[in-house]
């Protein structure tokens, strides 16, 4: 028997001894995933710089076993099309999913698969609970628990209604915008209505549910858990459940945290945590607009960030008021979404997947809270296009660092392909896209390096309404490097930011002569990228 020959048996034996133990130790030959996505939560995240009292542990715990992208951005920021682009891998002016149309009757999108189309068809099991695509398809998952639900909501008895503790003119926002409260704060109570009170509903198609279910509150440990406890309860027992079935199918599972979307409403221990004597506001600079070009931009109407912030400003003797208390809601949304993401990554870490599991937290888009004067998302300044997103992948993270590069939600779908070694089209048929992204896989690895096959910029877009026919070139964009924010509208006006001296994007440079060169550059990287 020749050397090599008994060289080759040794290996052959190795590896039947090594997938026998990967077997019985229940992990599969592909790693798991967990997807947890946020809405609506910016940089008000531990170590992230945004609000000086964000405290968000469980995650901070996440990003010591992973990566944390200090410059993730949203490509298009706003709930549907943000997650209809990184869920197909496809970016906006690429399918013409602009803004709030269903993805799938998109031509382009509906001929691509999913993230968790492509996981499947690669032989994952691909479990699913509350808000992960805007316009849900229960078509696209092996099992899908619970479907989106924005409650608790105030309930009249009759409908939902803004907490009665807000004050007007803010509370004619609606049942969704105007209104924030602990649910300690019970709605009508007293008022002899058996029928008020907080009730769960249900978003189905990018639409409210008129159904409603009541959501019994007795006190703090006698109630209903809201609809992002009984997502992570939900999964955290199925990823217990998978576990113990020692499958040898590996576990595709994604689940969506409403909050911190409005109505801002969480558990009292939360808004306990942030006593609203204590609160810090946000950072802002009076008419901080005046020299930005977002009101010309976007047409006569006002708009819904401004409206938003002038109904808050109108609602308190003082607008540090309104900031106050609307700022205690939100943090405490933070933390009471932070309780459940905790809960998942507990989930895992028990397990034995905990070693062949990657984890990744992202939210689909930043939010305004009142920067700028402004209260909402979707503009292009930093605050609406910035996310946190922390990947942990054994074995190939570097595990408590931090990647500076930008990067952008695009690049999530390719990322995954890649770490879990992923094969086929991920288009249907000709009609569907290529993904646009690029694998992070250099940044898990080596976090400092420079050295990647994507862009050296991320790139976000903003719709610019009906009225620009969904013309690719008629949208607004911005572009994001490590030390540049440069902003066009459709209108022609620029915007232009040196975060290394301004990162609050107070001045807007863009008429700076001495600055005329950078923004010719940035402009040029920004049509490339939108032609590629």
């Amino acid at each position: 028997m020749s050397r090599i020959t008994v060289m080759r048996l040794i290996v052959t034996a190795i590896l039947i001894i090594f997938g026998r133990t990967c077997a019985n130790a229940g992990i599969s030959a592909r790693p798991n995933v967990v997807l947890i996505v946020c809405d609506d939560l910016n940089d008000y995240v531990t170590d992230m710089g945004g609000h000086p009292q964000a405290s968000t542990p469980n995650l901070a715990r996440l990003a010591e076993s992973g990566v944390a992208f200090r410059r993730a951005y949203s490509n298009n920021p706003v709930c549907a099309p943000s997650r209809s682009s990184f869920l197909t891998g496809i970016l906006p002016q690429t399918s013409g999913n602009l803004f709030f149309d269903k993805w799938y009757q998109n031509p382009v999108l509906k001929n691509s698969r999913t993230l968790m189309e492509y996981f499947r068809a690669n032989g994952y099991h691909v479990a699913g609970s509350g808000k992960v695509m805007h316009h849900h398809q229960r078509s696209l998952w092996s099992e899908y628990k619970h479907e989106a639900d924005y409650g608790p909501f105030a309930y009249n008895g009759k409908k939902k209604v803004p907490h009665p503790s807000v004050p007007s003119p803010f509370s004619s926002l609606g049942a969704v915008i105007g209104s924030f409260a602990p649910l300690s704060d019970v709605p009508f109570k007293g008022s002899g209505n058996p029928d008020a009170g907080w009730v769960y509903t249900v978003s189905q198609e990018g639409t409210w549910e008129k159904t409603t279910k009541p959501f019994h509150y007795t006190d703090e440990n006698d109630r209903d858990p809201t609809p992002d406890e009984r997502n992570a309860q939900w999964a955290a027992d199925r990823i217990k459940a998978f576990d113990e079935s020692n499958s040898d199918q590996p576990l595709f599972l994604a689940v969506g945290f409403i909050r911190p979307h409005t109505p801002l409403i969480a558990p009292k221990k939360f808004f306990d945590q942030y006593p609203l004597e204590s609160v810090q506001v946000p950072v802002r600079k009076e008419n901080d607009q005046s020299d930005t070009h977002y009101r010309e931009a976007v047409g006569k109407k006002e708009p819904k960030g401004m409206k938003h912030f002038r109904l808050l400003k109108a609602s308190y003797p003082e607008l540090e008021d309104g900031l106050k208390a609307f700022t205690q809601a939100y943090l405490a949304c933070i933390a009471a979404a932070d309780e459940c993401v905790g809960q998942v990554v507990d989930a895992v870490d028990r397990s034995s997947m905990k070693d062949n599991t990657i984890i990744v937290f992202v939210s689909d888009h930043g939010w305004h809270m009142g920067e700028k004067d402004y209260i909402a998302k979707n503009t292009l300044w930093e605050e609406s296009c910035r996310v946190p997103l922390i990947i942990r992948a054994p074995g190939v993270t570097d595990a408590g660092k931090v990647a500076d590069h930008p990067v952008s939600l695009i690049d999530l779908y390719p990322t995954l392909v890649d770490l879990c070694g992923l094969t086929g089209d991920t288009r249907k048929n000709n009609k569907g896209a290529k993904l646009d992204g690029f694998s992070l896989r250099p940044f898990l690895e080596h976090p400092a390096t420079k050295i990647w096959d994507g862009p050296e910029a991320a790139l976000s877009m903003s719709y610019a309404g009906p009225d620009s026919k969904n013309r690719i070139d008629q949208q607004h964009y911005a572009v994001r490097t490590e030390r540049w924010r440069y902003i066009r509208y459709n209108t022609g006006g620029e915007e232009l930011y040196d975060h290394d001296n301004d990162s609050n994007e107070w001045t807007n440079l863009a008429n700076s002569p001495e600055h005329a060169a950078i923004k010719a550059a940035l402009y040029k990287t920004m049509q490339n990228m939108i032609a590629q």
